[in-house]
């Protein structure tokens, strides 16, 4: 397959210009995609604009990653409801300083090959261009009917907000950004949301009607979840790439916690796998669901993906620790960073460290922290045999907890039943 074929088999593909097959067929090609540097990490929604770069440089091609910088201070309006906060200068700065780090994990910005990824940053072009140029070389190219014209424009004219002359301004300067790489990185393709097609297209006519050049463009679909959801987002918020903003624990979490019908889809888009393993995982998947090969797949691909395979590693320990048969020994080999992650979401209380010193009756312990609603509930459950701490089954010889009884000489994992989990702090 070559790389529209490819894409278009993986369901990366909704929008292409004509001519874009043949082009990237005929010569190696240079392609772009801005990011938005609104965090200083990316969530899992930029994962398919990055995988389209990288599947644009493993096809032998030149990646462009745009941080916009400039752009950045604006605000897209494609299809928002409302205009977002400015950013200030130092904000930013620091932003794309983040943005510049996750994404040199993923393209290979080094080494000598002519299509080795490189990084431009809007903000270099648009700093010393005045107002008065812009509107004179770049705004007179485009008119107002053209932008007006626009499903994202529209939509916002229409609704109750309207639109500053500020957003509105924005597909100009997206334009010009394609029209800059053009003149000077000689890059002839843009890729993007589909939410961007119109801001893409301006940009095309830019290049058409100021330098007489003709410039191509393709699109991936914007992701939904099966069950109508948003794609990246959970009860937490964003799924980040920054392993400080969400956890590789939690982000392997997500994948291994897809639907059926979003794991086959995801498969295809999220991991490098080629054609024939991925139609293997599915029709063994179709075969026995229940064993959940492709989740399991999907997240140990993108996990040692975005993260490392030992953080892969590490997470499926720590899912063993709740919805397995983990032993004491593996939670107690965690340290407390590794600890707090796998209990991320856990219900918390805390409890004195004194009574633990003197030994906590167990009875007590369990009504106190809110466990059971009552100390009568907590005498039953442990009469039941329906306590353990720390993954250790309660024997009717256990009555108190002690401070031998801490993980990392601060905390208690309580379960009741097989999949109720309280973390117990001592202070």
């Amino acid at each position: 397959m070559n790389l529209v074929e490819e894409l278009r088999w993986r369901g990366m593909l909704q929008d292409i210009m004509p001519g874009t097959e043949e082009l990237l067929n005929k010569e190696m090609v240079s392609g772009y995609i801005g990011f938005d540097p609104t965090s200083d990490s990316l969530h899992i929604g930029s994962l398919v604009p990055i995988l389209l770069l990288v599947h644009l440089q493993k096809a032998g091609h030149k990646p462009y990653a745009l941080v916009g910088g400039a752009t950045g201070m604006i605000g897209d309006p494609s299809f928002k409801s409302e205009e977002r906060n400015l950013l200030s200068e130092e904000t930013l700065q620091h932003n794309l300083a983040g943005i510049k780090k996750q994404l040199s994990k993923f393209l290979d910005f080094t080494g000598e090959a002519p299509n080795k990824a490189e990084m431009v940053n809007n903000y270099d072009w648009f700093k010393d261009f005045s107002f008065l140029h812009f509107i004179r070389d770049v705004g007179k190219h485009i008119t107002v009917n053209y932008m007006m014209s626009k499903d994202s424009v529209r939509k916002r004219l229409d609704g109750n907000t309207g639109m500053s002359f500020t957003e509105f301004t924005y597909q100009l300067i997206q334009g010009y950004d394609f029209y800059w790489l053009y003149q000077n990185k000689n890059c002839k393709l843009q890729m993007g949301g589909s939410d961007q097609w119109g801001n893409i297209v301006t940009g095309t006519e830019i290049i058409r009607r100021k330098a007489g050049g003709e410039a191509f463009a393709f699109t991936c679909p914007l992701l939904t979840k099966a069950d109508g959801g948003k794609f990246g987002k959970t009860e937490r918020g964003n799924v980040w790439l920054d392993p400080e903003k969400t956890s590789p624990y939690q982000f392997y979490q997500f994948w291994l916690n897809a639907s059926d019908e979003d794991a086959t889809k995801w498969i295809k888009i999220f991991t490098l796998l080629p054609k024939e393993q991925i139609d293997q995982l599915i029709a063994e998947h179709t075969t026995a669901p229940h064993a959940r090969a492709l989740q399991k797949k999907l997240a140990e691909e993108i996990t040692c993906f975005v993260h490392s395979k030992e953080d892969y590693e590490f997470a499926v320990k720590a899912s063993d620790i709740l919805f397995g048969n983990a032993s004491t020994e593996l939670l107690t080999s965690l340290n407390e960073k590794q600890l707090l992650q796998v209990m991320e979401g856990v219900p918390t209380a805390e409890i004195s460290r004194a009574q633990i010193n003197e030994g906590y009756d167990l009875i007590n312990l369990l009504a106190d922290a809110g466990i059971t609603p009552s100390k009568g509930e907590a005498k039953k459950l442990l009469a039941a045999g329906g306590v353990a701490i720390n993954k250790e089954k309660l024997t009717a010889d256990k009555t108190k907890v002690t401070a031998q009884d801490l993980l990392q000489d601060k905390y208690i994992l309580v379960q009741k039943g097989k999949k109720n989990y309280f973390l117990l702090k001592v202070i």
